[in-house]
């Protein structure tokens, strides 16, 4: 059986593809039925309903990854819980920090059941930001947003995680605090920016240089970058230079609609998984060291089969 290390570093290094789930919030709230009170999919592990529904969700997702020899990257349910969200919902320090604890342990749990030597899954904490994940309500500086996040972020190391990821990430003074967190607490870690549709990083940074700020501010340390919550349409006309080589994973919305136009909207846009998984097939060629995909806004398991087929048949035709 893969440890810890060699876990993250077969991830790191690209030595074998892997997949990460898919649009677990949408999921759970526009077809599972369930409330998220603030869009916290933390809640579900509070009641036995919720947590067979995470089981089902992430095995299902499992089994595309091993059916098509990648490992996977098993997320914690945590992309909300952290101080700030908490107290929001009345939890205190403590509680979120057990939120956090128990989100790692459940992963483990499938970890210790679902992992095979052809499929190996890193436990991966899951950072959110401080402020509203489709806007910039309020700027971080890298300061205080290490002071901020280290909180969540030691709770996830005494649950136990491989690795941190920062997701839907709006500017770079967060990026880089929850960066310097996690190296404070030896934890890999990678960074995943959010944009627009014009490829700007809602803050109005480009992509480029939001990965060259944070690499600078941090000594090149995430092992790679990510863009999430955003449809391949909105940034691959971005996609050009010598940074791309950073791009390591893409988790994409499965609608071409705004942020804003998703915010507003009362109805889940699926959009077509044999489209996305084209335009995944687009962006394999033009990302050097794509290893990781996965899903985010109005995906699930139909858009990771179809991603993870037709990269394999890519393969396979390059073969």
């Amino acid at each position: 059986m893969k440890t810890e290390n060699t876990r993250v570093a077969a991830l790191r290094d690209g030595t074998r593809p892997f997949l990460v789930d898919s649009g677990l919030e949408t999921w759970m709230s526009f077809v599972e039925g369930f409330d998220l009170p603030l869009f916290g999919a933390f809640h579900l592990l509070g009641q036995d309903k919720g947590r067979t529904a995470l089981r089902a969700w992430f095995l299902r997702h499992i089994r595309i990854a091993q059916a098509h020899g990648t490992g996977f990257v098993l997320d914690t349910v945590t992309w909300r819980a952290s101080q700030g969200w908490g107290h929001q919902l009345g939890l205190t320090r403590y509680d979120v920090a057990l939120i956090n604890i128990e989100a790692a342990r459940f992963a483990a749990t499938l970890r210790h059941e679902m992992e095979t030597p052809d499929c190996p899954m890193p436990i991966n904490g899951v950072i959110g930001p401080r402020g509203d994940g489709y806007i910039l309500d309020a700027a971080l500086t890298p300061e205080d947003a290490l002071a901020y996040h280290r909180h969540q972020a030691e709770a996830l190391r005494a649950g136990g995680v491989d690795m941190l990821s920062a997701i839907t990430m709006t500017h770079t003074g967060e990026a880089i605090g929850i960066a310097l967190a996690a190296a404070e607490l030896g934890l890999p870690c990678v960074i995943s920016f959010t944009v627009e549709t014009d490829g700007r990083l809602p803050s109005g940074e480009t992509l480029a240089d939001a990965i060259a700020a944070t690499d600078a501010a941090t000594g090149a340390g995430p092992l790679f970058y990510m863009v999430n919550c955003a449809h391949p349409s909105h940034f691959r006309g971005v996609l050009s230079g010598d940074w791309l080589h950073r791009i390591g994973g893409i988790r994409a919305n499965a609608s071409c609609r705004s942020h804003a136009e998703l915010e507003a909207s009362e109805t889940l846009d699926a959009g077509d998984p044999l489209a996305l998984a084209e335009d995944y097939a687009a962006l394999d060629r033009v990302l050097p060291n794509l290893r990781l995909r996965g899903g985010c806004c109005g995906t699930d398991h139909r858009h990771i089969e179809a991603i993870a087929a037709r990269h394999a048949g890519g393969h396979a035709d390059a073969a």
